[in-house]
């Protein structure tokens, strides 16, 4: 039996998709707003920024803020952040929600959702009307962002170089889950990245996996990064093995620029049902092996030359994972972060972060915290590209990764307003 509840509910969902319909990226805050009031609550929009530090406010038309006025909360000091990094509803002071915004399994940002009273969160159904609000709005989102920048101008600190744009045009989203699997990637330094890239897909039960480094810190290098991923994509939707799609990154590469333009780079394909790993390795740093919460080796097999060198010829290495396990991908630019005085980051720091978040973070909060511990090793300023990407195999997480099931909203009942004021040195 329907009940006015229930009415209620497909009224929000309602008034967002027609509202949305026809709404630019800008005006999905107002889209949200307007669907929030169906239910009697307000809802204001947080994306996260581009370095995934803050939560920033996209304002609906009416609040006309600017970009450099927008609010920004911080994900490692906020509750809004928590909600962010646990992929959970947080219930703040004052009977505040913070809903995850997820497209999938990516994460986008938060709402925060007020129905003016603390006494609506004992109401059963507010858990599932606030995990329709934050997924549908997640999507949408997703969906809009390509026609227009205005939500890429709120979450920008910085101009991006032309390199940098070009080179995250290509690349795919950073997270992704599918029945057995979660892959993440991330690179640094965002606005400045320029010959790194990483790519993943999944094709019946076989998923693909790369990472790419090219040769130069500048536009040529950008170029270079590009026609290795196409190459790579192109031979893989031909459904070319390994080899092959090596052979034709090394025709591409040998063929563009420069002789001294060359990538390293990583080609892996892990069959889903078993759990089977293969990969050849062109000159680039062996992927590690995360297997309940320690570092148990390093991939170093499937060695061969460099991109642009090569005639597609190598060995290619096998690795049977067991359930729960974590491949590791990395570029030189994580492990050769040195501090002002020289001292690199390394192969053992790296491990060290991986173990120590194995056991309680999901892959895409593992490579935001790990990314950010680079840039402060080396003081804020990478003079490398440094790129991370995690493939987990088979072990349920990619359903946490969505939102949290439980019945209830966590509340967080030792927080302070406070917690969610904006900081004012921002």
């Amino acid at each position: 039996m329907t009940t006015g509840q229930d009415v209620q509910t497909l009224a929000m969902m309602r008034t967002l998709l027609d509202r949305a319909h026809l709404a630019t990226p800008g005006e999905l805050p107002d889209a949200v707003a307007e669907a929030a009031q169906e239910l009697g609550w307000t809802a204001r929009l947080y994306l996260v920024d581009y370095e995934q530090e803050f939560l920033v406010l996209v304002p609906t038309r009416e609040s006309a803020l600017s970009t450099a006025a927008a609010p920004r909360l911080g994900i490692d000091s906020s509750i809004a952040g928590r909600c962010f990094r646990d992929v959970e509803p947080m219930l703040a002071a004052g009977g505040v929600a913070w809903v995850p915004l997820v497209d999938g399994v990516e994460r986008l940002g938060a709402l925060e959702v007020d129905t003016g009273s603390r006494e609506a969160f004992e109401d059963p159904r507010f858990q599932e009307r606030i995990r329709f609000l934050g997924h549908l709005t997640g999507h949408l989102i997703a969906v809009k962002r390509p026609y227009g920048d205005d939500l890429a101008r709120i979450v920008s600190r910085q101009p991006r170089t032309v390199a940098s744009e070009l080179l995250h045009q290509m690349l795919p989203p950073l997270t992704f889950a599918c029945k057995g699997l979660v892959v993440s990637g991330l690179l640094q330094p965002y606005y400045d990245v320029a010959a790194d890239a990483f790519d993943y897909s999944v094709i019946g039960e076989t998923a693909h996996l790369m990472i790419l480094d090219a040769t130069g810190h500048d536009l040529e290098g950008t170029m270079l990064a590009a026609v290795a991923l196409s190459a790579a994509r192109s031979s893989r939707r031909q459904n070319h093995g390994i080899l092959a799609t090596a052979q034709a990154i090394d025709d591409h590469v040998d063929g563009y620029g420069e002789p001294w333009r060359l990538a390293s780079g990583i080609l892996g394909e892990l069959h889903l049902p078993t759990g089977r790993f293969r990969y050849l390795n062109a000159g680039h740093p062996a992927p590690l092996l995360l297997r309940r919460g320690k570092v148990v080796k390093e991939l170093t097999g499937g060695h061969r030359i460099l991109f642009g060198v090569g005639d597609g010829q190598g060995t290619v290495a096998e690795e049977w994972l067991e359930p729960g396990d974590r491949l590791v991908f990395y570029t030189d630019g994580i492990t050769e972060a040195r501090t002002p005085s020289g001292e690199l980051f390394g192969v053992q720091r790296l491990v060290d972060h991986l173990e120590r978040a194995a056991s309680h973070q999901p892959a895409p909060e593992t490579l935001r915290r790990i990314s950010h511990d680079v840039r402060a090793h080396q003081g804020e300023r990478l003079w490398d590209d440094a790129t991370l990407l995690i493939a987990e195999w088979a072990t349920g997480d990619e359903n946490a990764l969505i939102s949290s099931t439980d019945d209830s909203v966590r509340d967080d009942q030792l927080a302070p307003p406070s917690a969610q004021a904006h900081d004012p040195s921002l």
